[in-house]
């Protein structure tokens, strides 16, 4: 995919990343795909650890592309001195500083919160860590599993009579970087008004806190925590997977008029004269015995068939994918969901696409994947350093090697 011609929303933002894995990537690229020059710093001998993991193809993790398209690679050895002087030089012309380290690491470097509000007052510096800043936990470690346990996340997902049950994608990384990306935005917009940066701070277990929704609105109305229920709805049924002759289908119900909406499709409007089955308390209490009912009748035809006929009913519904069927259906490819990244002498490198729709400066991919330090150059030049200075920092091992080959723009 080449680059849109379009101007980014976030054009002339020069963003600073310190950050590495997958929390904080992930709100970076999302940065990059809509414009910001994004300066990803690496450590000279390895770089960022998720380029050694996951699936390579020729040679490329494409675990790496997935969070790294729309950047430029500068290596940097942050534990000297000339390389945090030359990472200060760049702070100088930043818009944003971006980490995910442990509370305190930054600080080590000489640039602690006071610091950074006195040298860069316009800075918004936006960082990721496990538990928060403040309180009891700052200082420990934590991964998304971590975060997915702590934050009562995984305690309401699983079936009834299961065990806690974890969900696949790396969610807390993923939502901590995309309020991150929100808030950098907000403070960019209030730096507009006041002239002065700001503070952002987001963390797994806060971000998965705060999608706990109506599961957290319900515990603090009743004092009960909430029961596992495996694919039903905690507070609405029918709602959840049903059995048709060749599979599931999803049926989402929400309220009583698309219950009628549903058992009216299904020919079994009857089933609402029956005491039980009235009103939602009567359903959620005799939940097997609608379930066997409705399974009786989806059970008679195709997953297909139900999915063209509730829809022309107005129910929600839709087919289990997997991720090979998402990424061939045709509202999928419509919304353009998959992207194909070219990383000359590793080929063509699929991604995910921008969830973000823009009518007048839509996302899109300015630039592929860096190769490690690919940039180092590019960048070092721009702060006015001669290939001299270049070539002896290389010397010192302050920045890795300059003969990156370039990957096509």
């Amino acid at each position: 995919m080449q680059a849109s011609p379009t101007t980014g929303s976030l054009e002339g933002i020069r963003v600073i990343d310190l950050t590495r894995v997958i929390s904080g990537p992930f709100c970076t690229q999302m940065l990059g795909d809509h414009g910001a020059d994004v300066i990803k710093i690496e450590p000279p001998q390895h770089g960022d650890v998720v380029r050694s993991q996951g699936n390579k193809v020729r040679g490329f993790s494409w675990y790496f592309a997935q969070f790294n398209r729309n950047k430029r690679s500068l290596t940097l050895d942050l534990r000297s001195a000339r390389g945090k002087a030359i990472l200060w030089r760049l702070l100088e012309e930043a818009d944003v500083l971006v980490e995910n380290f442990r509370p305190g690491v930054l600080g080590k470097m000489g640039l602690d919160d006071a610091t950074l509000r006195e040298r860069f007052p316009r800075l918004v510096v936006g960082r990721i860590n496990g538990f928060g800043s403040e309180g009891p936990y700052r200082d420990r470690p934590a991964y998304d599993f971590i975060a997915q346990a702590m934050s009562g996340f995984m305690s309401v997902n699983g079936p009834a009579d299961g065990e806690p049950m974890r969900a696949a994608p790396p969610l807390s990384d993923m939502v901590a970087s995309q309020n991150l990306a929100f808030g950098i935005c907000a403070a960019l917009v209030r730096r507009e008004r006041t002239g002065r940066g700001d503070i952002v701070e987001t963390a797994l277990t806060n971000g998965l806190i705060s999608m706990m929704g109506y599961l957290a609105a319900e515990y603090f109305a009743t004092d009960q925590v909430p029961a596992r229920t495996g694919n039903d709805h905690p507070m609405v049924y029918p709602y959840g997977l049903f059995k048709a002759s060749d599979g599931d289908v999803a049926i989402a119900p929400s309220n009583d008029t698309m219950v009628e909406r549903l058992l009216r499709a299904l020919g079994c409007l009857e089933l609402l004269d029956d005491a039980r089955f009235a009103d939602n308390a009567g359903r959620m209490a005799h939940r097997e015995a609608l379930r066997e009912r409705l399974n009786a009748i989806i059970g008679t035809r195709r997953v297909a068939e139900w999915i063209e006929h509730l829809n022309a009913a107005g129910v929600p519904c839709g087919r289990v994918h997997s991720l090979r069927e998402t990424f061939d259906d045709p509202q999928v490819q419509a919304q353009q969901m998959r992207l194909e990244l070219d990383q000359g002498e590793h080929g063509r490198v699929p991604t995910t696409g921008f969830p973000v729709k823009m009518s007048e400066a839509p996302a899109a991919v300015y630039r592929p994947v860096p190769a490690l330090g690919e940039h180092t150059r590019e960048i070092l030049a721009g702060l006015g350093l001669d290939d001299a200075a270049i070539q002896a920092l290389h010397d010192e091992g302050v920045i890795g090697t300059l003969d990156t080959p370039a990957t096509p723009r």
